[in-house]
This record gives C-alpha cells, sequence and structure tokens, in this order.
C-alpha cells in the first residue's frame, strides 16, 4: 500500500505556481506570483531554507531544465538560464516583446528549447547557440503548453483556442504535421483560473501516443499512427475538471489531478490504482514525477509544494525503472464484434473512428436512443445529390479593409502599408491606438486613447493625417475622424456623422503627394488638403476633402468589398450582383478620379473560381494592384488611358524559388517598381502577429512559360518586360510635357537590353525576330549598333533593313502619345480605296510597290513674266526684233542664225495702236476647227512656193529653235544652279497675243521668256 503522507512547504504567494525537477533529481525548482524562484533539495525534509532567485521582475510562469542547467520563464517577457543547483542567472535566453512567456520545454536530448508566449508564436532554440532559432507559425492565440515527443522528432503545441498542433521537426524547415481541433478547451481569457489548469500532450516514452485531458472532463489517449483517440482513463471516483497530469519516467504510471484530489493510474490497464485525497486545498497547478526517485510533486493555486514519498508501493513495479518498449502495452480501439452470421470479422480501419471520439464521446452513450428500422432506405440518393449541388452556393466575401488584421490577444493592425502602422491595444474599458511611420525623419508617430473602439482606419500621404471611422452603439452614430500627423495650426481634427443606422464599411485617404517641408510648396501641395472617401452601409460612396468638406455622395452598382486610395483617384472593388455557383466572387475594380468623380476605368478582377481578394493598393507609379488567395499579383499599368487599362499579372508567389519545400504565405505591404513588399507568414498563420515583424522584399518575377535557352536568357527577358512597363506608366504620366533626362537613360539602358536580344536572335537565325526587336528600340543611335550586330555575323540583307528602319524613324520621328479622346469617336468599318485614287499616307517600308514620289526640279518650274506688262498707251508699228542675252552681259543684235521667224512677217500698215486687255496674258482658246476643213490639206494654188504652210518640209524660214545643248544637260544644269541658258525678251510694242504664243514655243527647250 502507498504511503499517504506528504510534506507540504509555504513556498510562494498565492497564485499560480510552476515546478520542475532537475534531470538528476537532486533539485525541485518552483517559482510563483512573488517572481522568485526556490530551488528545493529533494533529499531534505520541509525544514530547509532553498537558495532564491531574484532576477524575474514579475510572476514565474513556467520551469524547465536541461542536463546542466535550468531555465525560467516569467511575465516580463524573459527567458533565463541558470547552472543547476545555481540560483544566480547566466543569461537571458531570450525575450519577446511586451508578450508573456507561457511555457518553457527541453527536449529529451537537453539541446533545444521550445518556447511559447502570448505572440502566438513557438520559438526553438538552441541551447548552445542561442542565434540558431526556428519559429512556428501556425496558432491564432496565446500557446499556453509545448511538449516534446521522446525522439525530438515532433513537438506538440495547446493553443487558447482549443487547437492542438503536431510539428515535425526532422526536416530543416519545421512544418505542420497534423491539426487537431476539438480536443482541448478553448479558454481565451487569460485571466480565468481555468486558464491556469495544465492542458499539456504528454507523450508516453514509447513515442506511439501522447495523453490529454479533453474538454469533457476525460484523460485521452491520441495514437500518433492517425492522430485520433484511441482509448480513455475513466473511474467514477475521478469527475470533474482535470487540473494537471504527469507520465512517470518509464511510462508506467499515470498522475491526475481532479477535484483536489490526486490519482496514479496504469497506462497499461488504464484503471485507478491509487488516490490521494485532499492532496491540497487549491487546485493542482503542475504535477510531476521525480526523474530518479519514487517520489511524485505538485504545487497549488495557495503557492504550497507537496511532495508525496513512495506513491507507488514496493509489491508494483517501479516508476523510474526502465521497461521495454515491448514490454509496454499500446492502447488501441476495441474493433466491432463479429456477429453470428458473418463470415468472416470486419477488420477495424483508423478512418472508421467516430468524430464523436475526438470530442469525448461514445456512440450510444445514452440509453434513450431509439434504432431507425427504416434507414436510410426512403432516401433518393441521386435526389440528395442534386439537392447538395444546388445548395454549394459560394460563401460571398465580406468587406474588408487592406492591411486591418482581427483581434488576436487583445491587439490587433488597422493599417499596414508602406507609409506607417496603425496598432491597436484593448484594455477592456477603451483602446490604445499607437501611430507609427517607417520614415521618422518626414512624421513623427503619436498615439492616443480610444473611448469609441475605432475598427476601420486609413494612412495616406495626403491629407497629412490618419482617418478613423467607428460603428453606430446605442445612440451614438457611426462617424469618421480625421487626426492629423503633427500639431499644425491651419489643419485640425474633424468628425464627420454618419446619419441614423448607418455604418461605415471602408475609409480611403489620397491625394498629392506633399513636400516635406511647408515651407516649400510643390504642386501638390497647391491643390489642397487631399481626399477622404467613406463607404457606408446605404451602397454609396461619400468624397470628404481633406478639411472635412463634403462634396458629394456616389452610388455604388453592388455590394462594396474594399477600397485604397491613391494621389489622382480611388479604386473601389465592389460585388456585380451576386457570387455564382461554380465559386466565382464576382468582384469588379472602378476606378474613380478626384477631380471631377468621373470613372476612369471600369474591369472585373481576375480572381479565378474558388479564390478570394486578399488585398489591394497601390504601386509606386499609382497603378492599382490586387492580390488573391491564390497568391497572384495583378497590375493594371495603363490605367491613365480611360476605359482601357487590363489586369497583368506580374508575380506568382507560388512558384517562387525560396516557397519550394517551404510552408509560408504572404501578407501583402506594397508594391515597388521591381519587388513585392510583404510579411512572411509560417505554416496556417493567416495574419501578421506581435512584435511587428519587418518588411521583406520579394522580386517581381512576371510568370512566363518559356524556357528554350536559345530563345534568350530569362532573366533578360524579366528585365526588358518589367522596364517597358514601367517605361510606359511613366511616358503616360508625362501628357504633353518634355521626356526628362532620367526617362531618357532608362530608355538606353532597356535599347541595350534590347541589343542583347537583338544579338541572340541573330545567333540563332532568327531574323523576323531580330526586325520586330528592332522597331522596340527607342534612339536612332541604337539602331546602328543593331546594324553592327547583323553586319557582325554577316547578314548583308538584315543590315540593309535595318537601316530602313532607321531612315524610317527619322523621316517619321519617335511616335508620340496617342490623343486617347479621339477613342470616343465611332469606330467606321474599314474602306479601300478605288483603285484609279492614289492612297494618302507615308510609304510604308517594304511594303510600296507603286511608282516613286516625283520629285521637285525648281530648274524646270514654268516661266513666269519678270517684267511689269506694257502700259496702255504702247503701239505696235513695226516689226519686232527677238534680241537674245546672256546674264550679265549687255543687250546684243541676236545673229541671223539665231533669229525666230514667227508666223507671217508682215503686218499690216492701217494698223496704228492696240489696246492692251486686261486678259492679254492668258492663253487663247483655240478655235473649233470646221468639221468639213482638213487646215493641214494641200491648198490650191499655194503649192508652189510653200508659202501658204510656214509648217512645210521645205520651207526655208522652218530652223531649228533650240541650241546644240542637250536637254538632259540643262535640266542637270538647272538643277545644280550651274545653267547659263538664253532668255527671250519681248520688244515692248508686243500685244499680250504675241507673247503668249511665243512663250508656247520657248517653253519646250528651256528658254526663260522676260
Amino acid at each position: 500500500m502507498s504511503n499517504l503522507k506528504a510534506a507540504i512547504n509555504l513556498a510562494h504567494s498565492p497564485g499560480y505556481t510552476a515546478l520542475a525537477f532537475s534531470r538528476d533529481g537532486a533539485f525541485c525548482y518552483t517559482g510563483g506570483d512573488d517572481c522568485i524562484v526556490r530551488l528545493w533539495k529533494t533529499d531534505q525534509g520541509e525544514d530547509q531554507e532553498p537558495p532564491t532567485a531574484i532576477e524575474a521582475g514579475e510572476s514565474i510562469m513556467t520551469l524547465a531544465a536541461s542536463n546542466n542547467v535550468w531555465f525560467s520563464g516569467s511575465k516580463d517577457s524573459d527567458v533565463r538560464q541558470y547552472k543547476v543547483g545555481d540560483p544566480d542567472m547566466e543569461a537571458v535566453v531570450t525575450s519577446s516583446a511586451a508578450a508573456c512567456i507561457r511555457c518553457v520545454s527541453v527536449d529529451p536530448a537537453g539541446k533545444r528549447i521550445a518556447v511559447s508566449s502570448d505572440e502566438a508564436t513557438i520559438k526553438v532554440i538552441d541551447i548552445e547557440d542561442t542565434v540558431n532559432m526556428s519559429v512556428l507559425h501556425g496558432h491564432n492565440n496565446v500557446v499556453r503548453k509545448v511538449t516534446w515527443e521522446p525522439s525530438g522528432s515532433f513537438l506538440t503545441s495547446c493553443c487558447a483556442d482549443g487547437k492542438v498542433i503536431v510539428w515535425d521537426l526532422t526536416q530543416q524547415e519545421p512544418r505542420q504535421a497534423k491539426l487537431i481541433d476539438g480536443i482541448i478547451p478553448a479558454i481565451k481569457d487569460k485571466d480565468s483560473r481555468d486558464f491556469a489548469h495544465d492542458c499539456s500532450a504528454l507523450w508516453h516514452p514509447s513515442g506511439q501516443y501522447f495523453v490529454v485531458a479533453s474538454r469533457t472532463h476525460e484523460i485521452l489517449t491520441i495514437a500518433r499512427d492517425s492522430w485520433t483517440k484511441a482509448s480513455a482513463f475513466s473511474n467514477s471516483s475521478s469527475t470533474g475538471p482535470i487540473y494537471a497530469l504527469a507520465l512517470s519516467p518509464n511510462g508506467v504510471y499515470l498522475a491526475s489531478s481532479t477535484n483536489k484530489d490526486v490519482h496514479v493510474w496504469s497506462t497499461q490497464t488504464r484503471r485507478l490504482l491509487f488516490t490521494f485525497p485532499n492532496a491540497s486545498t487549491e487546485f493542482v497547478t503542475q504535477i510531476a514525477f521525480s526523474p530518479t526517485k519514487n517520489l511524485l510533486a505538485w504545487t497549488d493555486f495557495a503557492g504550497s509544494l507537496h511532495r508525496w514519498s513512495d506513491p507507488i508501493p514496493s509489491s508494483s513495479p517501479s516508476p523510474v525503472a526502465s521497461i521495454s518498449t515491448s514490454a509496454l502495452t499500446r492502447p488501441v480501439r476495441r474493433g466491432p464484434t463479429p456477429t453470428l452470421f458473418d463470415d468472416e470479422a470486419i477488420p477495424h480501419k483508423p478512418d472508421q473512428q467516430e468524430d464523436a471520439a475526438i470530442d469525448g464521446v461514445d456512440d450510444f452513450e445514452n440509453d434513450d436512443w431509439i434504432l431507425d428500422d427504416i434507414g436510410d432506405g426512403m432516401e433518393d440518393e441521386s435526389m440528395l445529390k442534386g439537392m447538395t449541388e444546388m445548395l454549394s452556393v459560394t460563401k460571398a466575401q465580406p468587406a474588408f479593409q487592406p492591411g486591418s488584421t482581427p483581434m488576436e490577444n487583445r491587439k490587433r493592425y488597422l493599417a499596414y502599408n508602406l507609409i506607417g502602422v496603425i496598432e491597436v491595444t484593448d484594455q477592456d474599458t477603451h483602446h490604445i491606438v499607437n501611430v507609427e511611420f517607417h520614415d521618422r525623419s518626414a512624421r513623427k508617430a503619436y498615439h492616443f486613447t480610444d473611448h469609441f473602439r475605432y475598427g476601420l482606419a486609413a494612412l495616406g500621404e495626403r491629407p497629412r493625417g490618419a482617418v478613423f471611422a467607428c460603428q453606430p452603439e446605442n445612440e451614438h452614430p457611426a462617424h469618421v475622424v480625421y487626426k492629423p500627423y503633427g500639431n499644425w495650426a491651419t489643419q485640425g481634427e474633424w468628425t464627420y456623422e454618419l446619419g441614423d443606422k448607418a455604418r461605415v464599411l471602408g475609409v480611403a485617404a489620397g491625394g498629392p503627394t506633399p513636400s516635406k517641408s511647408m515651407r516649400i510648396l510643390t504642386d501638390g501641395d497647391m491643390q489642397g488638403n487631399g481626399n477622404v472617401v467613406v463607404a457606408t452601409s446605404e451602397n454609396e460612396l461619400t468624397f470628404l476633402s481633406g478639411t472635412g468638406i463634403e462634396r458629394c455622395s456616389v452610388a455604388l452598382d453592388g455590394d462594396f468589398v474594399s477600397m485604397v486610395a491613391g494621389p489622382e483617384w480611388v479604386f473601389v472593388v465592389q460585388r456585380d450582383g451576386s457570387t455564382t455557383m461554380d465559386g466565382s466572387q464576382n468582384l469588379v475594380g472602378t476606378l474613380y478620379d478626384f477631380e471631377d468623380l468621373c470613372v476612369l476605368q471600369n474591369r472585373k478582377l481576375p480572381i479565378r473560381k474558388g479564390q478570394t481578394l486578399k488585398w489591394i493598393g497601390i504601386s509606386e507609379e499609382g497603378a492599382p494592384a490586387v492580390y488573391d488567395s491564390k497568391g497572384v499579383v495583378y497590375l493594371m499599368p495603363r490605367f491613365r488611358i480611360p476605359l482601357r487599362g487590363t489586369w497583368i499579372r506580374i508575380l506568382d508567389t507560388e512558384k517562387l524559388e525560396r516557397k519550394q519545400g517551404k510552408d509560408e504565405s504572404y501578407w501583402p505591404v506594397g508594391l515597388g517598381e521591381d519587388a513585392f513588399m510583404c510579411l512572411i507568414l509560417k505554416g496556417r498563420q493567416e495574419h501578421p502577429s506581435f512584435p511587428r515583424p519587418l518588411i521583406q522584399e520579394l522580386p517581381i518575377r512576371l510568370p512566363f512559360r518559356g524556357k528554350d535557352p536559345k530563345d534568350a536568357p530569362l532573366e533578360e527577358q524579366q528585365v526588358f518586360a518589367r522596364e517597358s512597363m514601367h517605361l510606359q506608366m511613366t511616358r503616360d504620366a508625362l501628357g504633353d510635357e518634355d521626356i526628362p533626362d532620367e526617362i531618357l537613360q532608362r530608355e538606353l539602358a532597356l535599347d541595350k537590353e534590347l541589343v542583347q536580344l537583338i544579338q541572340t536572335a541573330c545567333k540563332n537565325d532568327k531574323l523576323p525576330r531580330v526586325l520586330e526587336l528592332t522597331l522596340l528600340l527607342h534612339h536612332t543611335s541604337s539602331f546602328d549598333m543593331a546594324m553592327k550586330v547583323a553586319a557582325f555575323y554577316r547578314l548583308v540583307g538584315l543590315q540593309e533593313k535595318i537601316q530602313a528602319l532607321k531612315d524610317d524613324r527619322i523621316a517619321r520621328g519617335r511616335p508620340q502619345k496617342r490623343d486617347w479622346t479621339r477613342d470616343y469617336d465611332p469606330m467606321l468599318p474599314t474602306r479601300l480605296p478605288p483603285a484609279d485614287i492614289p492612297r494618302g499616307g507615308e510609304p510604308k517600308v517594304f511594303q510600296n510597290f507603286g511608282p516613286p514620289v516625283p520629285v521637285h526640279r525648281p530648274g524646270l518650274a514654268r516661266a513666269t513674266p519678270s517684267l511689269p506688262p506694257p502700259p496702255k498707251d504702247d503701239v505696235w508699228n513695226e516689226d519686232y526684233a527677238v534680241t537674245a542675252a546672256v546674264p550679265g552681259e549687255s543687250k546684243r543684235k541676236r545673229a541671223d542664225d539665231d533669229s525666230i521667224a514667227y508666223g507671217d512677217a508682215e503686218q499690216p500698215d492701217s494698223i496704228k495702236r492696240r489696246v492692251v486687255e486686261d486678259d492679254e496674258y492668258a492663253l487663247p482658246l483655240p478655235s473649233k476647227p470646221s468639221a468639213h476643213t482638213n487646215p493641214f490639206a494641200k491648198k490650191p494654188g499655194g503649192a508652189a512656193d510653200g508659202s501658204r504652210n510656214p509648217f512645210g518640209r521645205d520651207h526655208p524660214d522652218n530652223k531649228s529653235l533650240h541650241k546644240s545643248e542637250s536637254f538632259f544637260d540643262k535640266a542637270e544644269a538647272a538643277e545644280t544652279g550651274k545653267w547659263k541658258g538664253w532668255f527671250v525678251f519681248f520688244p515692248e510694242r508686243c500685244t499680250g497675243r504675241h507673247r503668249a504664243m511665243l512663250t508656247v514655243c520657248c517653253l519646250p527647250v528651256g528658254l526663260q521668256v522676260w
């Protein structure tokens, strides 16, 4: 029979009291609310005065021992290390910022410790090298207890939300092996007494199962092979909540505490063996077997230490003697008993175990049940299947604020972006709001007490402050509050109240980027104090100025989901109708311009079926971006082109190299030009925890599928595609302004990348691709580099084509920004011009096969008189003389051989004077010949002398009208400006009719008429 006497020492003040044995069993460590740790010697009695460790600043919450050292964890967020039996501290192993240390557990080998705290994370630290540390993410609440599997391969953690996670530590990156929910009770109030109950999952030395106290006040064994309930410890003497559990060093006995009693069970038979009645006046906080002696110790909430010597009688197996694993009985659920008419026993399968077993409830434990003798015979399987498909409607995604997290451990983030962070701490009666910024040189952090419990907030460049919103409560309506970043006289705090029963669904703040100094005004400073947008439950967007002036309310087309504001616009996501049965959220993104509140873009979001929207934001260039639950980032680069924007997939986080073999996810913060800023979440963690993690940068990798190395190096394609996209956004923002030197330098760098791609295409003999890449070059000097590449590979024809493209670029110039206002004109169908009408426009290179464009020749222009017309009183009184003069020389008499005969030289004497008419310089219209006469026919009586036909072949006056020089020599001389031709001067009495006729005769031979 066991001894029922225990040594009792009042170790600490009333409150939670921790307990641990040293590995050699010589010391028993206790710690309590008095912030001290006492080192009790197990071989001494009640009258000893133990040494104390007093370094802790707050209550001791956990104790653990290794081979040569022991550890303590307290509410002051520190884990301290001491030598065995020594109260003097050696070092602080780790600390958690403003978070209570809940549990410290040492692995069986004594080389690592697992530390849990209020941060909802678990740290696995190497004792010899404390820098070597792994952080386990997966819980969403306080991790109350952590325990090791005997081999050190698995770690079990128990959370305040009732979840138990088994961690696999065999690989380099720890991962979750199993998540078990619904076993232990969920207790979130850290100040309650139930939270002080020991919920540890104790591993049996065999490593085949662990023991845990269930929420139904049972002791369950969870098998390792199936992670389900295998058996239970039960007895009528042990009822009520289970306060603490402990396994003997060899795993033969299990000790438990219930209703101020301490019980000892057999792990082989799961029967109650011994009981220590009225073990304490308060409930037991921790219980433990000595590793080397037949000794059982426990501490209670009164701060007392109880040591029960020889709890196991000598007639029973020793609790410390080593026993082979084969001698240990593994608890297995009993399989179904075969009936009389069964041919063979039905094999038992682990997956056939009831779900109720996890809850500690066996099937048919109530005697008041009645069997359904009809069973499922009245149900039609096809009908049930159809009903299941009809009821599988996609759940609509609720509205959310970008950068916010839910309240966990009385803390949450209201906003988290590239500007700063808004943190909230719940103090029961009020909230403490802390606003901090990444760039502390531009803005100063501040905090304030919140009595309205603001649930929404936004940080923006403009207005220069944060916007907070709260929901209606009792008689207080919902309102929006603007709080400035600093104290300025021109900007103060203002409040905007909503109507009765109206709720705030989202807030956003945006505007032009301000200058850092108020004495230097930029363009953004001259554009007001920014804008504030409020989304309400009345299906509208309320636009306010940065000083609180209400501008207007814009109606929404569907249910509001989220929104974010940029410098010039606000991006609003709403649901177009309802969700679809195939899993689509049916979300639409709308871009509203702040200036005139018109719609700039309206596009459906590229969220795939079965996925949800996780984040929306803006890039450094101001482009809207979205991030879905699959880990894909989308960007709309050409958002400035009205109603022409498209979503481009720029990053798939599932295909990142760093994620291969890791169980991690990413929480977006912002989007840069070449990097995706985010917080890395481990395991099943969905939101960032406290303390605030550091922002990580992931490189932007466009999801290209081409892997042929002959095409081009993938990295060069990535650089070219990304840089082209950003240059397009930058050029779209310029408008009609001149291109700055910075963009020109970036274009030159991009041309270098293009020339490298051209070289790769020439090397692989892909000439069409070379021409395609050449058309993408920005500067004409880059064309020369492309021609040198073609010449290096002796591609003469390609070199000529590149030269033609260069000439075309020089002739046309660089393509200017398109006038997108013309896009609102009707799009006419394409029509080809008639065949007899030449097509307008400039000829295209390599596509113009028509006649060449006529060349303008100034030397062959039509002659025009350079002298003023003669006065009207000039008369024709004698035969005119045609004189010739060489430019630069005086007039001289033309030689006989150079004289020109014109018709009949004799003029009637009766004509003394002719009046010059107004149209004397116009060419006379030819008279209509008679239909019955031939002007060139031989006339009777005039054929002998030929006087009647001056154009006759043998006429003596029919002489040559041109010089001996050829026509082409004169034309060439006229174009070069070296021509010295002949000029024909009319006499003063020459009438307009004769001038016109003489001009017609002189033009074909290149004579200038004066």
